[in-house]
């Protein structure tokens, strides 16, 4: 493939800050051993990109560790391969904070866009978990000679979405006609935006440009909105399996989806030639005592079972005391729940302990959430 990758590995925290004080989202535990950067990771791996730019603010400590040399991606490469960039905020100088936007981004990243070869760029975000040949995406873009060309998906809005979405208006051929930012109260079906975008590389390179001169911060508002009429902004409707992690309770119900419904977990996981890939770990074995009983749950391995478990996800580590009863919960690495313990549509993040005895229980609304290296 004549492109490479660029993959935002910080923006939209702001969304699901429980879950991102001390990791960006591109490194959010999901499905027992996977982080939300592995699905941006393996779409653009499988689809034949090879050389990949993971654009990082702060909190990336956990992203590189995940990460590391990108062997399990295959980009441990002497050419190309994946590499982690750090924030760079000299094109403006009276800039305190990280990039809250694609483009500063992308300007935080001027010098390194001016050395790419290839004549495209996918970028990618990484809150959107699917599995999606981007070979496709291309060569619809190739084929209309777009400038920038949107991967969307026809979704019936509920009033909800519309205020972390990005919503397109486009003409019968495809051509982009107008763009909504974060629209309040929407409804009806419209296309919405996946943050999956392909773009001509010397446009982009002359679109950072521009922006660093002029003060520009919005992708979608200070360039496309402003140029809509005389460039070819075109949309690439997918029709397949989405979701977008834009609160807790959207991760919760998702994550719950991977245990109740097979056809988004087989969408996900069981596509021929895409295999979702992430960082490989050698653990023992998960061991159930004969207390035990798992229903309905994905476990990794390296945990303890010795209670009861059902519709869970735990990951790596996790040890379940006896007498305890889990329900609808997500336990990351290294938490410990101890005897007699209840739990309900509870999410802990890494090394929580509860202790013998304790009662928690959310809602899948409203899920209770347990910081990292917290004791109840």
């Amino acid at each position: 493939m004549n492109a490479i990758g660029i993959i935002f590995a910080n923006l939209h925290e702001r969304n699901i800050p429980e879950l991102t004080r001390s990791r960006t989202i591109g490194s959010v535990p999901f499905g027992c051993r996977y982080r939300l950067i592995d699905f941006t990771l393996s779409n653009m791996v499988n689809s034949g990109i090879t050389d990949i730019r993971v654009v990082t603010q702060y909190n990336y400590q956990s992203l590189m560790d995940h990460i590391g040399s990108g062997k399990d991606w295959d980009l441990a490469r002497r050419s190309g391969g994946i590499k982690v960039l750090p924030p760079n905020m000299r094109y403006n100088q009276n800039y305190t904070g990280g990039a809250h936007s694609r483009l500063e981004s992308l300007m935080g990243i001027a010098a390194s866009l001016n050395h790419i070869k290839e004549d495209y760029v996918i970028m990618a975000d990484c809150d959107g978990i699917c599995n999606v040949d981007l070979n496709a995406l291309l060569s619809d873009h190739i084929k209309n000679d777009a400038d920038i060309t949107m991967m969307t998906k026809r979704l019936m809005l509920n009033g909800s979405i519309g205020e972390t979405a990005t919503i397109i208006e486009a003409d019968e051929s495809g051509r982009i006609v107008d763009l909504a930012l974060n629209p309040r109260y929407a409804v009806g079906e419209h296309d919405v935006a996946l943050n999956i975008t392909v773009i001509n590389t010397s446009y982009l390179q002359n679109i950072v440009q521009e922006s660093i001169a002029h003060g520009f911060a919005s992708l979608t508002l200070d360039v496309m909105m402003r140029n809509k009429d005389e460039r070819n902004y075109r949309i690439y409707r997918y029709d397949g399996a989405f979701a977008t992690i834009s609160s807790l309770e959207d991760y919760f119900a998702t994550s719950m989806d991977l245990i109740k419904n097979t056809a988004f977990r087989t969408a996900l996981f069981g596509v021929e030639g895409r295999p979702v890939l992430t960082k490989v770990r050698n653990s023992a074995p998960t061991r159930y005592t004969e207390a035990s009983s798992v229903k309905n749950s994905l476990i990794a391995d390296g945990c303890t079972v010795d209670g009861t478990v059902e519709n869970c996800i735990l990951f790596r580590g996790v040890k379940i005391g006896r007498g305890a009863v889990v329900k609808n919960c997500i336990l990351y690495q290294d938490t410990v729940v101890g005897e007699n313990v209840f739990m309900n549509c509870v999410i802990s993040d890494k090394n929580v302990v509860v202790r013998d005895g304790n009662m928690l229980s959310g809602h899948p609304s409203k899920p209770y959430f347990i910081g990292k290296n917290q004791m109840l």
